[in-house]
């Protein structure tokens, strides 16, 4: 339902939009708008399931590297 505020006689342009915000406002339609904005839709048990595994891998990747010292520093030299 589409929110009309209409202007009354003798009625500023600022007193207008001081109505409509207040309108707005008390409509929830912001909270809405936010709120379908942000949604995430929920993951599978299947794909958290692969991305955790990934995870896992890319950890023990960085492990086996960091041991045998092929990661280098932020600085540019080796960790050891």
């Amino acid at each position: 339902m589409p929110l009309e505020v209409k202007k009354q006689e003798r009625e500023s342009a600022q007193g207008l939009i001081r109505r409509f915000t207040k309108a707005v406002k008390k409509s929830g339609i912001l909270i809405e708008a936010r709120r379908r904005r942000f949604f995430v839709r929920p993951l599978s048990d299947k794909s958290k399931k692969k991305i955790a595994l990934r995870k896992l891998r890319v950890k023990e990747e960085y492990t086996k590297k960091d041991k045998l010292g092929l990661i280098k520093s932020r600085y540019g030299e080796f960790n050891r």
